[in-house]
């Protein structure tokens, strides 16, 4: 593929964001086009998106790919700009006239809407707020959370949802040698919460824990699991579907919360119950939240969740929602309000009507929807540097004003962070850590970190 670029032919390819699909877009640009010239551009004056802000600190192998994306960073072609929010101080008509190709992987940074009554109350946040907090995310250290009632909800069965269970009942002792932030342990340490109820609005079979986070869940050292036998309901058609080799892992969950068993085990300082067949209708309460009333489903042959008109309630004074991630609109691109992405075709943007928009693209998240582990966006970010490379002749032909980018930038007064720059907030962020015994302590202030950068 390379050869359909002449090495005099140098190219600049931006890319929006710094998490895996950026860094893996930036990796297949340098494999297909060595001379590439990348400007990674970053929102927060660090990069690593959710490796760094959504990885659960007591999973820290997941975050060992970073190394990686330090040595695609530290080629001498790439070139890092931390601290540079698209649409605010750049605009993509700005990044268009500057670069031949720019590629959009911002991720998504917001959350899939409950639609009920009650959400306004204090008590109510989703599971992607509660992470980014605990995590050290600059942008939701605002957010404040009640651990003062003893029952708390999660609405939603998925791997986040288990990252927020593990981080309400595991010790603080087991905590705080990880990089969870120091803020987020001392407030851990007053948690009144015992009871967690996590709640699927289908069956057992539909859940979409993966096997090794359920296991690992059943493992927590004070900690009982159970399951609401009511609402255990596995028919013919869940059984047919199990034996196929594609569910397999979906069929170890089953068989795990079989394992569970039905009784809680009251020795246990913590509990977990898993209820399905589930919808919340109304979050009650006056100026907090109080209780949840949840409707009673069944399953249509097709797996889909329709009332019975029954109803229960469940008393808590905590309620994340953990129903999926949502991709955010920027100005002038297409987006597809429903799916909560940019409209393209295999990465390639394009319009409503299906029109291709030269030389604009996307990966990851922003480009399929929150879905898939973090290896998945390696082949997603391949699969549009294809697409790319199919345009190559076309995007060489525009000219491009050497130092255009940086000069608008300057000319805009923008604060922008080097990888050099976030290097020695990294040293600082591990000085500290070591201090405490910790393998880092995430700096959460966006002017702190600037000020380390200064020097």
């Amino acid at each position: 593929m390379s050869d359909s670029l002449n090495h005099k032919d140098k190219l600049t390819i931006a890319v929006v964001g710094s998490g895996p699909s950026g860094f893996y877009a930036t990796e297949a640009l340098l494999k297909n086009f060595p001379n590439t010239s990348v400007n990674i551009i970053e929102k927060l004056p660090v990069p690593f998106g959710l490796v760094r802000f959504g990885v659960a600190p007591d999973h820290p192998k997941l975050k060992q790919v970073i190394m990686v994306y330090n040595r695609i960073a530290e080629n001498p072609n790439v070139n890092f700009f931390g601290n540079v929010e698209l649409d605010k101080d750049i605009t993509i008509e700005e990044l268009q006239r500057t670069h031949h190709a720019v590629i959009l992987c911002y991720g998504a940074r917001s959350d899939r809407d409950l639609n009920i009554p009650g959400t306004s109350l204090k008590g109510y946040h989703s599971a992607r707020e509660f992470v980014a907090w605990y995590n050290g995310d600059p942008e939701a250290q605002h957010h404040k959370f009640d651990f003062s009632h003893k029952n708390a909800v999660i609405i939603g069965q998925g791997n986040v949802a288990a990252d927020v269970c593990r981080i309400l009942t595991k010790s603080v002792d087991e905590l705080k040698k990880t990089d969870i932030t120091t803020q987020a342990i001392e407030q851990l340490s007053e948690s009144k919460i015992r009871n967690i109820h996590i709640i699927g609005r289908r069956g057992p079979a539909q859940a979409k824990f993966s096997s090794k986070e359920i296991r690992e869940l059943g493992e927590l050292s004070n900690c009982s699991n159970f399951i609401e036998q009511q609402s255990y309901v596995i028919d013919d058609i869940d059984k047919n579907q199990l034996s196929a080799p594609a569910f397999a892992d979906i069929a170890k969950c089953v068989s795990i919360f079989k394992d569970f068993g039905y009784k809680k085990d009251s020795k246990k300082q913590h509990s977990i119950e898993y209820k399905f067949l589930l919808s919340p209708i109304k979050i009650c309460g006056d100026s907090k939240i109080e209780s949840i009333t949840f409707m009673r489903n069944r399953l249509t042959d097709n797996r889909k969740a329709e009332p019975t008109g029954d109803t229960i309630t469940i008393d808590c004074g905590l309620c994340f929602s953990s129903i999926g991630y949502r991709g955010q609109a920027i100005n002038n691109i297409p987006f597809d309000d429903v799916k909560g992405t940019i409209i393209n075709d295999k990465g390639r943007v394009i319009n409503k009507q299906g029109t291709v928009i030269t030389g604009l693209y996307t990966s990851g998240w922003i480009k399929r929807g929150p879905s898939g582990i973090i290896g998945t966006n390696r082949a997603d970010s391949v699969e549009t540097i294809e697409t790319l490379v199919k345009d190559i002749e076309t995007l060489k032909q525009k000219t491009i004003e050497e130092n255009a980018f940086i000069n608008i930038l300057k000319a805009k007064k923008c604060r922008y962070i080097s990888y050099e720059d976030w290097k020695k907030i990294d040293d600082i962020e591990i000085k500290n850590g070591s201090i405490i015994g910790k393998s880092r302590e995430k700096i959460t202030d966006i002017d702190k970190m600037l000020s380390i950068a200064n020097k």
